[in-house]
């Protein structure tokens, strides 16, 4: 009796199976007849596996069937049998054929007997009563194994969630494919351009551009008939009437912006002094110990944009060339040396040029991209102002520079090898001492900290709530000096200025207009100086507005990768597009940047032509001794906080007055018998010429 309970084999729906009292009322003799049904239901095949069986019966004889009937040349047994056959051929074709063949049979055995046992469970679970042979002849370990087998199979629909993995997985590829497509044919106009090689005859260079920056170079200095160099350039390139410097137009700033293609608030170097209120640090471009720290330059200039490409540099003297900006040197680096003949600058180019190139592998040093630095006009516009002869002197020593560098180019045979571009940073106004103002009489210099730039003056309050005090003073006097200077807060910049958006732009601005200046006490003190007849100095001053005329800068470019008719005119156009312009010149890819320009240029039209004409700018308004005794304050105290100045100011000179004013004709009865006189003038010179041009006729 417990050998029987505990026999694995018994089925589970013998009363046996579940009722120990249930052997006591059979006899011995049904006893053994149920084990004879036992073992008989034992040794008998389920529904499934007879299904299976039947199933595998006809697929095999299809399978045969296709074989004996198929057609073609090579393929069925009836071909290998037949008496015509010579040969018994069965290609790779045909073996591929019969395999996927049999391996969708095998898929489609595979799905029927999941159904399969997917249908038996359902039956089994409803009691549908077709099934009892079924589960009588099935033991529990075959149960279990199929239920196991059902449950694992997938189901057919995927979560949102999944779905949502799939989509998100192949967009991220998508991009990553998008992005190695567009730096892969990036990099491939690249490396094509820079591979695009022109021999002069004797050796190859790969694209080569020359930069030369001319500080202080005004635009109109082109119509002085002091530079065939230069306007033989222009007759034979292609350029703007004017390039437009960059707000403020002072040089550290403007150099920046050239090799960068940022405004100045954009790469930091936002004037030749300023103060850092996050380093806690003042920057002045002279001191070169401070100012040539890599922590001042935020930006990446035109040699490490090209050094990172492979493209060899050497720079001559260009500001900023010596900060080690970004850990990447050029391969050739000349220090600032104010006091360097033009003729060693001439030398100093052509020489590199003259360095072995990619036809000598072994020894390859010329460098594609020179940019070099010429700071005599600005220097000597200055010291002596804009129009004095000593600088027009140093306008044509210059130019002849230039002629000795592009005879060196044309004796090497690489006029039409080289690009050649001239600027510069900005221009230059006079100066005169009756057009000063004294810092001290519109604000009171207790409040300030610090003072930022120059001529403009960038005022840094010492406490918060001091620069209300200081912008309600600037109000004030602002009707004042109108003429003069303009006030601004940060914030309140015009937006084309570009000069807001950084900490080291001052929160207060005090800038003057074209041909004005700034001073303090005890530096300068434009009063006394008008009294003893001192003349200001420097005579010549720029950092005004970038878009007046008197700051108007130059762009002249030559070479094949300006392919323009000669004399070629261009738009006017900012200096922030001079960076995209070089590097596509070389064919190296920019750094982002706020310049939209790009090879090839799209000239406008010819200089020649008669709607070209640019008339020359004024120079600022002479100021008489008079106006500048209006522009005194009635108070000179620098310790007054709100300090007063005359109402009676005005923006020029007064209208001289002529002997027959009524003013100066005194009383109305004098005034009628100066008047009487004047008209018995006017008719005895009347009566005077006649009788002479009579006596003259006559004889």
């Amino acid at each position: 009796m417990l050998s029987r309970r505990n026999n694995r084999d018994a089925s589970l729906l013998s009363p046996g199976g579940y009722d120990e009292d249930a052997e006591s009322l059979r006899s011995p003799s049904e006893q053994d007849s149920d084990s004879e049904d036992d073992e008989f239901l034992r040794r008998s095949r389920t529904t499934l596996e007879l299904a299976e069986h039947d199933r595998s019966v006809l697929d095999d004889e299809e399978e045969t069937e296709k074989l004996l009937t198929r057609s073609g040349p090579t393929h069925g047994l009836r071909r290998i049998f037949s008496p015509n056959s010579s040969s018994v051929r069965i290609g790779k074709q045909e073996r591929r054929r019969q395999r996927r063949q049999a391996r969708r049979d095998a898929r489609s055995r595979r799905r029927g007997k999941l159904r399969g046992s997917a249908e038996m469970l359902f039956e089994m679970e409803e009691g549908h009563p077709d099934d009892e042979s079924s589960l009588l002849s099935s033991s529990s370990s075959d149960l279990d194994r199929r239920l196991k087998d059902y449950a694992s199979v997938p189901s057919p629909r995927l979560s949102w969630r999944k779905l949502l993995l799939i989509f998100s997985t192949v967009l991220v590829l998508f991009f990553i494919l998008l992005l190695g497509a567009y730096k892969a044919s990036t990099k491939f106009r690249a490396s094509h351009s820079s591979n695009r090689f022109l021999s002069n005859g004797t050796a190859l260079f790969a694209p080569t551009t020359i930069l030369i920056s001319l500080d202080g170079f005004r635009a109109d200095f082109l119509n002085r008939g002091l530079t065939p160099a230069l306007n033989s350039l222009i007759a034979n390139g292609v350029s703007p009437q004017y390039m437009l410097p960059s707000f403020p137009s002072v040089t550290f700033p403007n150099h920046f912006t050239l090799v960068t293609g940022l405004y100045p608030e954009s790469h930091g170097i936002v004037g030749n002094t300023f103060w850092d209120p996050e380093m806690e640090d003042e920057f002045y471009y002279t001191h070169r110990a401070a100012s040539m720290q890599a922590k001042w330059w935020n930006a990446e200039p035109l040699w490490m944009t090209a050094e990172n490409q492979g493209v060899k540099a050497a720079i001559h003297m260009w500001p900023g060339s010596e900060a080690h900006i970004g850990g990447v040197e050029p391969t050739f680096l000349d220090r600032y040396n104010g006091s360097e003949a033009l003729s060693r600058k001439v030398d100093r180019i052509l020489g590199l040029l003259d360095l072995p190139g990619v036809e000598d592998a072994t020894q390859a040093s010329r460098p594609q991209f020179i940019a070099a630095y010429v700071p005599h006009v600005d220097a000597d516009g200055h010291l002596y102002g804009p129009n004095s002869t000593e600088t027009r002197s140093t306008i044509a020593k210059v130019d002849t520079m230039l002629a000795g560098l592009l005879a060196g180019l044309q004796d090497r045979n690489l006029t039409e090898i080289v690009n050649v571009v001239i600027v510069s940073d900005h221009g230059m106004a006079s100066t005169a001492t009756e057009r000063l103002v004294q810092l001290e009489d519109l604000i009171d210099l207790s409040l300030v900290a610090r003072i930022d730039g120059w001529p403009l003056r960038g005022l840094r309050p010492k406490r918060p709530e001091d620069l209300a005090v200081l912008q309600n003073q600037l109000e004030s006097v602002a009707p004042n000096f109108s003429h003069a200077l303009e006030f601004y807060t940060r914030e309140g910049m015009p937006e084309r200025y570009h000069f807001k958006n950084n900490d080291r732009i001052a929160p207060l601005w005090v800038i003057p207009k074209a041909g004005w200046a700034i001073v303090e006490r005890p530096d300068f003190d434009a009063q006394k100086a008008l009294d003893n007849g001192e003349v200001y100095h420097p005579k010549g001053i720029h950092g005004y507005d970038h878009e007046h005329p008197l700051m108007r800068a130059i762009f002249i470019a030559r070479g094949p990768a300006f392919p323009h008719e000669p004399n070629s005119r261009l738009e006017v156009f900012q200096n922030i597009n001079v960076y995209n312009l070089i590097c596509d010149s070389l064919g190296v890819t920019p750094h982002p940047n706020n310049g939209t320009l790009r090879l090839p240029l799209k000239p406008v039209g010819l200089h020649s032509d008669e709607d070209s004409h640019l008339e020359e700018p004024a120079d600022p308004p002479s100021i008489t001794t008079t106006v500048a005794e209006l522009l005194k304050p009635s108070t000179t105290s620098t310790s007054s906080a709100s300090p007063t100045f005359t109402h009676d100011a005005v923006v020029e000179a007064p209208p001289e007055t002529s002997p027959g004013s009524e003013d100066e004709r005194g009383p109305t009865w004098w005034g009628t018998l100066w008047e009487t006189l004047e008209e018995a003038k006017d008719w005895a010179t009347d009566v005077f010429d006649t009788v002479k041009d009579n006596f003259v006729s006559g004889s």
